[in-house]
């Protein structure tokens, strides 16, 4: 990829906010830089908003709400169509300003382009086929009319590791449903989705519908449009801390809530299990992204009797691994987003070590220019490591025993999170008692990858509450109303 694509790309990236259809200053002109964690140079300036950005932001989406409400279905089903299509157009673009911004090699990003897409696609589907019922009540006294009708203005607040995916999963919904939309992207990765936001905007988007408030201070600015007793809905990705925190403060509001939180999966590992397929998924399922997602597979609990040829065949895998920019042919490893990431990973790899963990490839950061930990396979890891409680967030693939089925199930449920699951064995009977056993919304059954914008994601415990994409997706932003006739 040339310097000169990169930067034409760059350079056509708005530096404003975008509110009620217009690319503005922000209110005191300030503005902040987005670096690329592979070299750390700044790549765009762009403006940052105060909360009173964000309020003038919620007062163009209040505006717009009555009249896309009213918008037919078909018409807002049309918009995100053309959306998607324009979203194939611009793939190349979408996945190199991801890389540029983010870091995750460009097969990836491309990778994420097409699955983010699908919820432009999907969502234009559903957004046709919002329906209620009608009937007679149990005492043949009344017709009842059960409607569905938008919830209203929604604010989402979206994660730095996936900047596209999960602009598209919040937003596509939300249109489709008739809600209008405040988000405010990461202030690590803004760009993609003030490049998104350019194709809606082309795709024929009404002005106020979706508007875009990237800033520095996330707080600052969330509170008062959480606060506005205008706002009905509140949708965020990322951790779990931080969710909790959100969640308070949308309960003065009684404000409908979406919560995409931590994680911390297990992934199984069966004595009866094809360990071809076992390694092929471990390897996507934890580092996909660098291991930067919410859904990576955290805790590797393998039965004791194929743990060191699992190990092996991982091992040699993992350092097989090319890291670096993920513009360059062959990278599977890219930097990690920033230097904080790196030093939990080296954290919580020493605290492994230490406490009689064997480290079987990597284990440490590299010098030089970037944010980059090596993928690091760790073995015999013991019960009370941090490895084991908290969320990794890196290339780090760390190993734990079990010997019989009721101690994978126990140590794989030991934790507060229930975003996701895998598990990996040949046995039929045995697939269907993890399914009902293990505390997860989502499961991977010998497969180490299981989003789908068809399929609900979410989890359970402290890993959230509601659903996004499936059928399921679109009814978040929908209210149920009853309505009784008598008969005449």
């Amino acid at each position: 990829m040339s310097t000169q694509t990169e930067q034409a790309l760059l350079d056509s990236i708005p530096t404003g906010l975008f509110i009620g259809g217009q690319w503005i200053d922000g209110e005191t002109g300030a503005t902040f830089d987005v670096k690329d964690p592979a070299t750390n140079q700044v790549i765009r300036t762009i403006a940052d908003a105060t909360p009173a950005d964000g309020i003038r932001a919620l007062d163009a989406a209040v505006a717009a709400q009555d009249e896309w409400a009213a918008t037919a279905p078909r018409v807002r089903s049309e918009i995100l169509r053309r959306a998607f299509d324009l979203v194939q157009a611009h793939k190349e673009d979408l996945a190199l300003l991801m890389t540029l911004e983010m870091g995750k090699p460009l097969a990836e990003a491309r990778g994420e382009v097409a699955y983010g897409g699908e919820f432009l696609r999907w969502f234009s589907e559903e957004a046709v086929r919002i329906s209620g019922r009608y009937g007679l009540n149990p005492e043949g006294t009344g017709h009842m009319i059960v409607s569905q009708r938008p919830v209203g203005p929604s604010f989402f607040v979206t994660p730095w590791n996936f900047p596209f995916a999960m602009a598209t999963r919040k937003i596509a919904p939300a249109l489709a449903a008739g809600c209008t939309v405040v988000i405010k992207p990461p202030a690590l990765t803004p760009l993609t989705t003030i490049f998104f936001t350019k194709l809606l905007e082309e795709a024929g988007l009404p002005a106020g519908v979706v508007n875009v408030v990237q800033t520095s201070k996330s707080s600052a600015l969330s509170a008062p449009i959480i606060a506005d007793p205008r706002l009905r809905k509140l949708s965020f990705t990322g951790s779990t801390e931080v969710g909790r925190k959100l969640i308070a403060q949308a309960a003065e509001g009684v404000l409908r809530v979406s919560m995409e939180l931590g994680g911390n999966a297990p992934f199984v590992v069966f004595d009866d299990a094809d360990l071809d397929k076992a390694v092929e998924g471990a390897l996507a399922a934890k580092f996909r992204n660098i291991g930067q997602a919410c859904t990576a597979a955290n805790r590797f609990i393998v039965h004791r009797d194929v743990a060191g040829e699992f190990a092996k065949r991982v091992t040699e895998r993992v350092n097989a691994m090319k890291i670096g920019r993920g513009t360059e042919e062959g990278v599977a490893i890219g930097p990690l987003i920033d230097e904080d990431a790196v030093a939990k990973a080296g954290e919580l790899v020493d605290d492994a070590v230490e406490r009689g963990a064997t480290l079987l490839a990597g284990g440490k950061a590299l010098e030089g220019t970037g944010t980059f930990y090596e993928p690091t396979v760790l073995t015999d890891v013991v019960a009370g490591s941090a490895i084991l409680r908290e969320e990794i967030f890196g290339p780090v693939l760390a190993i734990a025993t079990f010997e019989t089925e009721d101690e994978a199930v126990r140590l794989a449920n030991d934790t507060e999170y229930g975003l996701v699951s895998y598990v990996f064995t040949e046995n039929l009977q045995r697939g269907q008692r993890m399914i009902d056993a293990l505390e997860t919304g989502m499961m991977g059954l010998n497969v180490g990858v299981v989003s789908n914008a068809a399929a609900p994601f979410g989890g359970v415990k402290q890993s959230g509450v509601g659903r996004e994409g499936g059928f399921e997706g679109i009814h978040e932003y929908l209210s149920t109303k009853y309505t009784l006739i008598p008969v005449s």
